[in-house]
């Protein structure tokens, strides 16, 4: 297998910002490598907040079924999950910088097609475009950050990661709703999609300006990293994408009962014979698409499944808000997204702080950011109860929201920087995917379910009961997610005694 080398390390230490990579003659600096990345990422996250404001202006400008709107949705976010893992490998293999940037080119040119659709069909093919450029990015930005960074500056990158991710998240419904009421309607939904192609490819341009691709030149010019040479494990590709369809699909087809069960029994079918697969693979002398020592690494294990707990929660708090207020309150899509600014804020600002902190407490973080997660969605909970009761301003959940976004910037940061602690640079790429899979496939779940539990108590009750319902399930997860991390956090203060 060919992988990227690890980095020397600074090359001055009045240039710590740069590094040297070996077989390379010049320097490269490592804050335009993270700059290009977190720029990719924005993009990327922004079209899966801001999608949910511009719902309606869709549907009458392309005068859509209710199915197809559902598909504008799940066809980018179905893309998205199942590619994260096969390019992360392929990144590992043939190069990271190359795929990053064909990914983004992808994912720009297909906004472009986007933002200029006539139907609805024509937009969820686009979609899924979308989400494949998307796809090849993600795992690639993760593999650079470990190859480039090591010790507290790998921290504080994902730190910054954290903070693009929070406010992405916040900006994407804020930006989409004012260009909805500046251009109206027909144009306005469009724009945020069309934006994303001139960013999109100037980010292209940066990245071939800017990362080292002269390694992975060389090997495409000897035929190491030619794409047919090497060994991408294709069957174990499809098995894995079999098992992740078999999971996310039945959740994103709420009109198909009796499909829905029978995919979804196909899951643990494909994901027992993606596993015995991989297992022969690699004893064959093979290299699989995912060597399994990854799943025995305990923190990247440990903090996979906490990661992946939380995203089956967390991940539907904002869709709850956006449905009591302006399906229940009357608000509009703009005064809705404002809601949610002091959590954007606060979120940013958590990240960079547990950045500078997470290599001394771990553990500890990591519960700390979800007691304060918890605590957001039991206050937000109680404002909505207020608001029924008592006829208390909603708007209170300004501050009920930034407990959430401070605690779920801190986990973000410190999550990610823990996970990767001990991958082997050679993984990094399928490490990041393999994560990223996970948190797409619980984010598809969650908000199946959280919706599910707002509109089943809607068919008895109000708005208010239906938010508060969605709220305690929230809770619930995020403390059953704290009392794991919890536990991890004794087991790992009792083994350093």
């Amino acid at each position: 297998m060919l992988a990227l080398s690890k980095e020397e390390g600074p090359v001055a230490k009045s240039d710590a910002h740069l590094v040297r990579v070996p077989g390379v003659n010049r320097a490269f600096d490592r804050r335009k490598i993270l700059f290009v990345t977190l720029l990719s990422l924005s993009l990327s996250l922004i079209q899966v907040s801001s999608v949910n404001v511009a719902m309606p202006s869709i549907n009458t400008a392309l005068q859509a079924h209710p199915t197809d709107i559902q598909w504008v949705l799940s066809g980018y976010a179905l893309a998205f999950g199942i590619c994260l893992v096969p390019f992360g490998r392929l990144g590992d293999v043939i190069g990271r910088g190359s795929v990053f940037t064909i990914g983004l080119a992808v994912f720009a040119l297909a906004s472009l097609a986007c933002g200029l659709a006539t139907s609805a069909f024509a937009l969820n093919v686009f979609r899924v475009f979308q989400g494949i450029g998307a796809g090849m990015q993600g795992p690639q930005s993760v593999g650079m950050i470990q190859q480039y960074f090591s010790g507290q500056g790998r921290a504080r990158a994902y730190s910054l990661n954290g903070m693009v991710v929070a406010a992405s998240v916040a900006v994407g419904p804020l930006a989409t709703g004012l260009l909805i009421n500046w251009l109206g309607s027909e144009i306005g939904w469009r724009m945020p999609f069309i934006l994303n192609c001139p960013i999109g490819l100037c980010g292209c341009l940066l990245a071939l300006r800017w990362f080292p691709f002269e390694r992975e030149r060389a090997h495409f010019r000897s035929g190491e990293a030619h794409f047919f040479r090497v060994d991408l494990d294709p069957l174990g590709a499809l098995l894995l994408t079999g098992a992740v369809v078999a999971v996310m699909l039945p959740f994103m087809l709420v009109d198909a009962p009796t499909t829905r069960f029978w995919i979804l029994a196909g899951a643990p079918v494909f994901a027992a014979l993606w596993l015995l697969w991989e297992w022969r693979y690699g004893k064959a002398g093979r290299e699989p698409m995912v060597d399994l020592s990854l799943l025995r690494l305990k923190s990247f294990a440990h903090q996979s499944v906490i990661s992946a707990m939380d995203f089956l929660g967390v991940t539907s708090i904002f869709v709850i808000v956006a449905m009591f207020l302006q399906d229940g309150l009357g608000w509009t899509a703009l005064h809705s997204s404002l809601i949610g600014l002091p959590d954007a804020v606060l979120s940013c600002l958590a990240a960079m702080w547990a950045g500078k902190r997470i290599l001394r407490y771990r553990n500890k973080l990591i519960a700390t950011a979800l007691a304060f997660v918890v605590l957001g969605a039991v206050t937000t909970c109680l404002a909505v109860w207020l608001e029924m009761a008592y006829g208390i301003s909603p708007w209170w959940m300004l501050l009920t929201l930034a407990f959430y976004g401070a605690g779920q910037g801190m986990f973000v940061s410190a999550n990610q920087t823990l996970a990767m602690a001990d991958v082997p640079l050679a993984m990094a790429g399928t490490a990041g995917g393999v994560k990223s899979m996970t948190e797409r496939v619980s984010t598809a779940v969650g908000n199946a379910v959280m919706t599910g539990i707002f509109f089943s108590v809607l068919t008895f009750a109000g708005y208010h009961e239906a938010a508060m319902a969605s709220y305690a399930a929230i809770a619930a997860i995020v403390t059953a997610t704290l009392a794991l991390a919890s536990a991890y956090m004794l087991y790992e203060t009792r083994a350093q005694r």
